[in-house]
This record gives C-alpha cells, structure tokens and sequence, in this order.
C-alpha cells in the first residue's frame, strides 16, 4: 500500500489510471470529475471506488431488487438499513439478515468465515435486537480435491470458533458440493434477532451539531478494499489479495454487542442513530448514515483510534477492521454514552459532528483531504441496465426427463445417501456449540431449526435453502423453488413462513448470459415470493463468482423465518413411534432432471425442469400446517434432494425405527425430486380425523416398525434394507470422503 508521501497526484491518477485497480470503470472516473468540478484527489478517489463496488452499490443489480415485494403488514423495516424487521406480536420483533462472505473465504478460509459471521451479528444488533441464532449455506467442490478438503476443515472452524466464543448459537443451515464451486466457495452466514419494538434503530446521523462517535476496535491496514475485492473474480494468475480480508476477534465483539444494547435500551433520548462498519468500513457507514438524514459529516481523522503507524486518509476511510460500530449523538450527551463503553473497556470517540450543507468533508493533520457531496458517494452510483436475453444454452435443452441407468433401486438408496449432499452433516454440526443460552428447540438435522421465545409460548422456526441444480436448468423456476422449499421446511418444522432474506450468489454480471440467470432467478424469487406472502426484507448480493473465467451455478440462497404461534406445534422430520402410518401429502412426477440422482449417475444436470405450480405448493403447505395445529401429526418432513426414498430413510434414523411400506408405482420413482411433497406420520387414533380434514391429495404408504428393516414393496420390485446399515452409510460418508483425501 502506498504511503501518504508516495500518492498519487490527481493529475497522475488520471494518467495511470490506477482507479481500474480499484474496479472502477473509466466512464465511472470521468463521472466522478464531472460531480466534482475538477479531478479528485487520491482519498476521494479510493472513497468512490469502494462506495461505487457492486459490493456497496449493487449498481448492476438495484433494478432487478427493486422488482422483490417488500412491504406487507407484518414488515416493520424492509430493505435499507443493517437489516429487516417483522413484527410478531406482543410488541415483539424479529430482525434478520444474510451476508456472504465468498472472496475472503476462499482466499483465507478461516478468517473469511469467521469475519462474515463477526459483520453479519453487527448487522442484527445495530437493529437494536439481540441476536439469537446464526445459519450457515456452504458450497464447496466435490471433496475429491485436497483444495476443497483445506477449505472445508478451515471454514467450519472459522463459523465455529466466532459463533461459540461469542455465545451466539449455530441452529441450522445447509451445505452442498458441485464442481462449479471448486475455484469459487460461497460461504453465507444468516443471524436471527428478538427484540422490542420500541428499541428499534435506524442508521442516521441526523440533527445538525450532533456528535459522530467511533466506537470498538481499532483501525488497521486489514481489509482495505474489501468491498472491491469482493466484486472481482478470480483467477489463478493474480496474486490473492489477503490484506483485503480481515481479521476477527470474538471477545471484542461480545463487549461491543452488549455495550451497543444497552445503549439502545438505556438511552433512547441520546443516541440518534447507529450502524455498524461492515463493507468499505468508515466512509460506508458515516456516508451512509448523512445521506439517509439528509445531512452532511465533517469527521477528523486524527481521532480515529488506529493500530498501525502512519495511516493515511485513504487506509483509515477503507479499511475493514472488524468490531467496530459508529454512532451519532446528541451534542452534550457524548459522556453518558462513553461512562457506557468505558464500563466495557471500549473505546468510545468523537470524531466528527452533522452539518447541513450535504457535504462529506474529511480532515487530517489540519487540512482538508476530501470533499464531496455525501449523496454521491451513498446514492448516486451509477446503475446498470443489463440486457435480458435467453442464452442458446436454455434454448437447447432436452426437454426430455432422465432415466436412471442403475436398475436395482436397493443399489441406488445406498448410493444417494452417501452423496455429499444429502449425507448426514452431523461431524460439522457438532462443532457448533447449538445449545447455548438454551433457547434451541430444534437444532441442526431437521429441516427448520428452531429456538423458543422465552417468556411466551411461542417459538421462531429459520432455515436456509437453495438448489442451485435447479436454477442452472432453468432460472426463474430454481428461484420459485428454492423459496418454495425454505417455507417447505418452515411449515414441515409447525410455522408460519414470515418474510425472506437472501444472498444471490452469481458470476459475473457483464455477461449476458449471466444477466439473464440473474433476473429470471429475481424473477421467479419475486412471483414465489408474493404467493406466499413472504416479503424480501434484507439481503445481499455477491457477484463476479467465477475462477479462471468459470461461473458458479446461479445459486441465490433463500433464508426464511417462521413463527410457531404454540411450542406444542413444534414437529420434527423424525419418525416417533411404532405403528403410526406414514403418509405422502403430494404428487410425485419423474422430475429427474437436476436430481441427485441424474448427478451421481453422470457427473452432471442436464435437461429441462417440469412446471411448477405455486398454487399447489402453497395448498400443500396449508394442508400440512392446518394438520399440525390441529395436533394430527407426529412428524413432518419435506421431499428434496433424493426424493421420496431419501426423506423416508431419513424419518427412519432419527429414533432408529423401521417402516414397512406399499408404493404403486415404478420404484425408481422413489428418487424423482418433485416440489410440494412432505412425508407426514399420524398416530391411528388420528387417521380418521386428519384424512377428513387434509385437502390435499394422500396415499397411505405403511406403517412406521420398531424392526430395523426398511421395506418398501413397490410395482416392480422391493426395497429390503437394514434401517441401521443404511444410517451407517449415511451418517459416514462425509467422514470417509475427507479421510480418503487424507490418506491419497
């Protein structure tokens, strides 16, 4: 990093064009000359660079956001500040957002994921709300590289080792593995609130003459530039760039969350606003903060607290150090919010005050080092009209559905259940601590975790979801389903889906032909969305995810939160006793096509998708959510990966029962992957009730055994297999993939 004595000139920026490092275009450069009047210095440059990145912008993006429904009647805060809000009655809210943190991770694993759960807390907590559980959504290679294998064991930690220091429980989430991701992990880490509703916080530095206070760690040279590296893809010909990835401390978080709440709950009349620096640090929040005020800052950088000697302007304003939070005040009243740090050992200092003029002036060393319109740094990116085309690769699909070549369906339930997919992920979750503060329900392993809400009755239910298979053969209906399976999981677990946030991981956006993935996923999100009465409320967007040229699939993770009105309705995948009757609420087609099946089968997804109709999925949902208030069932479980026989083999591990079934179809139908379908067990005494109650369509497959046998007599031949082996299989393939690298 350049030093203040070897900055550039404006005039040699212009020349050099060293801004193109930095991401930003030459049109963009001349746009910003053309906003100031005359060339900007090395600071403003770098502050344009960072707050005109995709990262902070979404200037390739922002008209496709703008299509998601974000309002409805339970939406308190959509999008727009750290993170969105829904009201869940009894003054109660809940707070929630996704983050990815995909560069960094995959260039320091640990401390990428690390640092992507340390800013996604933040985010909750300069809500107002305290957080109560964190999800994570991995993608990785297949585990056959010794590459992944690194990542694998190091990102696990680094979610790990930041959610157990903090005491902040990791519930649920999800984790797959294609090729696309070998050069290009995504790692996204979701963070549920509870709060009050009248602790509530907006990011504004509002009132003219109050205080900019900086609070928590202090700012090193780590992670300056962070948000351009984020927009960038890689390629194995350029150096990685790890001092844009920062470096986490859990203990220090701890101290800010809790002097952060009680700032917010003690002194309401005080603090104006709050927000923590996450991407482009600084200049982010505090540019941020004036524009959604509608104000101006004059901040004084000799005041930043600073780690490392020498810093300049252009290091302090950019970098990502982590826990840190900045604050505006009423002036007059900054010693009460500092006797509150001060309790926490943290720093609490002034370094700047609102103005009214609209500008965003910097000092340093008693000059003036920048000073530019604080709405064209927050709000007047430019944006980006892509166009929409159908690329020839959707137009030449098979419309054809797979036919699986292994014709022995015993041969093929073994297979799926050790794909890496859908094996059992129980040696990652036991590494988090999913327990503490004891508010945990349901843990990791059944579809929605969930987490009680102490001192009511009721409980929140919160899954992460995403098919990424699905939305390569055909975007817009991949959208529509990975929202369909996260409310699947939110209903299969006794709630009522509330709202979404999501992470839309893609390539790079100047390709047509990932442009068009982008919107007609939005597309299909959005029309989900509105059906099910699950509003966008937050969100990311990470793009340029490629390595060497090689996009991931689209891949737009759908995190979704649910509210359980009654403990009572709480309902788990598993299957509970001996003689209840199992059932199949739903359709299943030969939808092959995408399915775990096809891909363990050749290597990889091909063809079209079958219609999907929301309708019917929400029907479905209604159905089975009506049956568990009703109290008629004993386990929920959706269909997904692997299909029937994959969800009926895992309602079987659980309590280690059998089930002895009846199927009139073809087995291999067992394994199609059709949307809107649950396995659902029901005590007898119940079975006359809940068939007369459910609309929508059932077939009695059996009954649940206590034998360790799962036998499933289908039209043209049987599954006869040893529950216990089958668990076995399942429950050590992901063992046995990264011990065979280990010893290769």
């Amino acid at each position: 990093m350049k030093s203040v004595s070897q900055e550039l000139s404006p005039q040699a920026i212009k020349e050099s064009k060293i801004y193109r490092e930095w991401s930003m275009t030459d049109k963009e450069y001349d746009m910003v000359v053309d906003i100031l009047g005359r060339l900007p210095n090395y600071t403003e440059t770098g502050l344009f660079a960072v707050m005109w990145s995709e990262h902070c912008s979404y200037k390739n993006t922002k008209p496709v956001l703008r299509k998601f429904p974000s309002q409805g009647p339970q939406v308190l805060q959509g999008p727009g500040e750290g993170a969105g809000i829904i009201d869940i009655g009894d003054g109660q809210a809940v707070v929630f957002k996704a983050e990815s943190h995909n560069h960094p991770s995959a260039v320091e694993p640990y401390e990428g994921a690390a640092t992507g759960v340390g800013g996604i807390i933040r985010d909750i907590f300069s809500m107002g709300a305290r957080p109560i559980a964190l999800l994570d959504s991995l993608r990785f290679g297949p585990l056959s590289h010794q590459r992944t294998k690194y990542l694998f064991h190091e990102i696990i930690k680094g979610i790990a080792g930041y959610g157990n220091c903090i005491g902040i429980p990791t519930v649920g989430g999800e984790i797959a593995f294609d090729d696309c991701y070998q050069g290009n992990p995504l790692v996204n880490v979701m963070c549920v609130g509870l709060m009050d509703q009248k602790d509530i916080q907006k990011g504004q530095a509002a009132g003219v003459g109050n205080t900019i206070i900086y609070v928590g760690a202090k700012t090193g040279r780590d992670g300056i530039h962070g948000a351009t590296f984020a927009s960038a893809e890689f390629n194995d010909e350029e150096e990685s760039q790890r001092s844009a990835v920062q470096v986490g401390d859990p203990f220090m978080e701890k101290l800010l969350l809790e002097a952060c709440l009680e700032v917010i709950q003690n002194c309401p009349d005080e603090l104006v606003g709050i927000q923590d620096m996450g991407a482009a640090g600084l200049v982010s929040s505090s540019s941020e903060m004036a524009s959604k005020a509608g104000t101006g800052l004059v901040l004084d950088l000799d005041q930043v607290p600073q780690r490392e000697s020498g810093m300049t302007p252009y290091e302090m304003m950019l970098s990502e150090s982590q826990e840190r939070m900045l604050l505006c005040v009423k002036a007059g009243q900054e010693e009460k919010i500092k006797a509150i740090f001060d309790k926490y050992q943290l720093e609490a200092v002034v370094i700047g005050r609102v103005t009214d003029d609209g500008r965003y002036r910097l000092f340093h060393k008693g000059e003036l080092v920048a000073d530019v319109p604080v709405n064209a740094l927050a709000e007047d990116a430019p944006e980006y009209e892509h166009a929409v085309i159908k690329p020839a690769y959707y137009q030449g699909q098979d419309q054809d559905q797979y036919h699986a070549q292994e014709k022995d369906v015993n041969r093929i339930l073994q297979g799926l259940l050790q794909q890496a997919t859908i094996a059992s992920k129980a040696k990652v979750y036991q590494t988090y601590d999913s327990m503490v503060r004891t508010s945990t329900v349901l843990g990791p392993g059944s579809d929605a975790a969930v987490v009680r809400i102490r001192g009511t009755k009721k409980a929140l239910a919160m899954t992460t979801d995403c098919n990424a298979r699905y939305l390569r053969l055909n975007p817009e209906r991949g959208g529509q389903l990975a929202v369909a399976e996260a409310a699947r999981n939110i209903v299969a677990s006794g709630g009522q889906p509330l709202a979404i946030t999501d992470c839309l991981n893609f390539g790079n956006p100047d390709d047509p032909d990932i442009f068009y993935e982008i919107a007609t996923a939005a597309q299909g999100i959005s029309e989900a969305c509105r059906l099910l009465n699950t509003p966008v409320i937050s969100g990311n967007v990470s793009l340029n995810n490629e390595s060497n040229g090689q996009a991931i699939y689209p891949t737009p993770v759908i995190g979704m939160v649910g509210l359980i009105k009654d403990l009572s309705h709480v309902t788990s995948q598993d299957f509970k006793h001996a003689g209840d009757l199992v059932y199949l609420l739903g359709e299943i087609r030969p939808d092959f096509n995408g399915s775990e099946l096809q891909v363990m089968e050749t290597g990889q997804v091909s063809g079209t998708l079958l219609d999907f109709d929301l309708d019917q999925e929400k029907a479905n949902q209604a159905a089975v959510l009506n049956a568990i208030q009703a109290g008629y069932l004993a386990s929920a479980h959706d269909i997904s990966e692997g299909g029937l026989g994959v969800a009926l083999a895992e309602s079987c591990f659980g309590k280690n029962l059998g089930i002895k079934a009846k199927w009139d179809r073809e087995a291999v139908d067992l394994f199609a992957e059709s949307p809107s379908c649950f396995v659902l067990s029901v005590k007898p005494e119940k079975q006359a009730d809940f068939e007369a109650s459910c609309q929508a369509k059932l077939t009695l497959l059996g009954q649940v055994t206590d034998e360790d046998q799962f036998y499933l007599e289908a039209k043209d031949q049987s599954i006869d297999l040893s529950v216990s082996v089958l668990k076995e299989l399942w429950e050590g393939a992901l063992a046995c993939q990264l011990e065979e690298q280990a010893h290769s």
